[in-house]
């Protein structure tokens, strides 16, 4: 029988080997794809950083210029034949409050009939080379120009007959003009201002009479139908500051009330488990619904006043419960049993542990919880329209029950305006405002938690 040949029998090591290389190559494999994961996470990271700098940079693009307008200075002389109704009423020329209030309202009612008017155009004539009309003189500055005029008459009469310094606000027209917001090369039929008053707004420019100036009516006027170019935002604020004093008031004791007993008192039930998907429920129902609710509720139900703080405050309120009570939990769980065990052990009550160890461990959490469900309650804006906050509101709220608005809901109003050219920039600007107290909101979240923290 021929001798078989017979392979040479694999060396002990070889097995040994074959593992090690599948080990590398796995290890290698779980290397990459930790890189790739790492760069995914940072590519992602980069993009959203980048969308909100973009974000930030386009509203601080268009905003930041409407924070500036055109305005003029004019030696405007009063001329006492045109306005001088005699000297204000003096209390104690008058036996008592009521005969002086009255001659007063009427001396008050006299002024106002004067034409103030009429003394702006001559200031504007003088400094004009060539004379122009009163109608194109009036669409040069903003309307209300002449109201303020009085009533600086009206706080110190002794001005009658003297020559002032008087800065006039540019109309909104001139403004777009003047920041070249409006293609100038457009024929006369589709320019915003007449040939006449884009020469007036172009001769002032060039003699340095229209210069830009910083726009600090947009903090301190209410929003204006009749002279835009003077809008502000100081009734939409007062409108919000009100409605977040009653969410604090009533959303935050309710919602840490709740939430405390839910996750320290409450039997753990089939009615708890009810209670506790129904507010995880409520917390993702659309903020429009709120405003349903509110307006059967509290304005037909309850007859509240349509367009006042108080209801759109209850309706943030019902908006924002959920969110505190959720987080405020959220903080209470992340308490260590150890805490209550140790309290326990040395004879503290239930009410002991939960208010004397277990609390104030969590305040800061409960601070951040709360100031960030405020935050979101003054940029919501759906809920507000259906309370009837978009209504026009010529006068700042100086109570609850006032009519007001909202700076959500200013921001829609100014974004739906017909003059786009002069309202987008302001919208903007309105939008940096509102955005400028969120991120205060949140800073100062981010102190208070920094601030109280207990480390255990």
């Amino acid at each position: 029988m021929a001798d078989v040949a017979l392979a040479p029998s694999p060396a002990p090591d070889a097995p040994r080997t074959r593992s090690a290389d599948l080990i590398a190559r796995s290890l290698s494999r779980r290397r990459r794809a930790e890189v790739r994961f790492r760069a995914y996470g940072l590519a992602a990271v980069i993009a959203a950083i980048a969308f909100v700098v973009f974000l930030f940079w386009t509203i601080l693009q268009s905003g930041l210029p409407a924070f500036f307008q055109a305005a003029m200075t004019v030696e405007v002389t009063l001329d006492p034949a045109v306005i001088d109704v005699g000297p204000r009423p003096v209390r104690a020329d008058f036996p008592n409050e009521a005969a002086f209030a009255a001659a007063d309202l009427a001396w008050q009612t006299a002024l106002a009939g004067k034409n103030f008017g009429s003394l702006i155009e001559r200031a504007v004539n003088a400094v004009l080379a060539t004379p122009a009309s009163s109608r194109d003189i009036r669409a040069i500055y903003a309307s209300n120009e002449r109201f303020r005029l009085r009533d600086m008459v009206a706080a110190d009469p002794g001005l009658i007959g003297r020559t002032i310094p008087f800065t006039l606000v540019a109309s909104a027209d001139v403004d777009v003009w003047f920041k070249g917001n409006i293609d100038r090369s457009l024929p006369e039929n589709q320019q915003q201002l007449t040939l006449a008053q884009q020469q007036i707004t172009d001769a002032m420019i060039a003699d340095g009479t229209m210069k830009s100036v910083f726009a600090s009516w947009i903090f301190t006027n209410v929003d204006s139908r009749s002279s835009p170019a003077t809008a502000g935002l100081a009734g939409a604020f007062m409108g919000s500051l009100f409605m977040m004093l009653v969410v604090i008031a009533l959303s935050v004791p309710i919602g840490v009330a709740g939430a405390i007993y839910l996750e320290e008192f409450a039997p753990k039930n089939r009615i708890t488990d009810l209670i506790e998907v129904n507010i995880n429920n409520l917390a993702a129902v659309p903020s429009i619904v709120f405003g349903l609710l509110g307006a059967a509720v509290f304005i037909n139900a309850m007859h509240l006043p349509l367009s006042a703080p108080i209801v759109g405050g209850l309706v943030l309120s019902l908006m924002t419960l959920p969110t505190i009570i959720i987080a405020t939990r959220g903080v209470l769980r992340a308490v260590p049993p150890s805490i209550r065990e140790a309290a326990t052990g040395l004879g503290a009550s239930r009410v002991q542990v939960v208010f004397h160890h277990v609390l104030p461990l969590v305040i800061p959490g409960i601070l951040t919880a709360t100031i960030i469900g405020v935050a979101q309650a003054l940029g919501e804006t759906a809920p507000l329209l259906l309370v009837g906050m978009s209504a026009f509101v010529a006068n700042i709220p100086t109570g609850l029950f006032d009519q007001s608005t909202a700076l959500p809901v200013q921001l829609f109003l100014w974004q739906g305006n017909e003059n786009r050219n002069f309202f987008e920039p302001r919208t903007s600007a309105a939008i940096i405002v509102l955005l400028g107290l969120m991120i205060l909101l949140n800073a100062l979240a981010i102190f208070l938690r920094q601030r109280f923290q207990t480390r255990w």
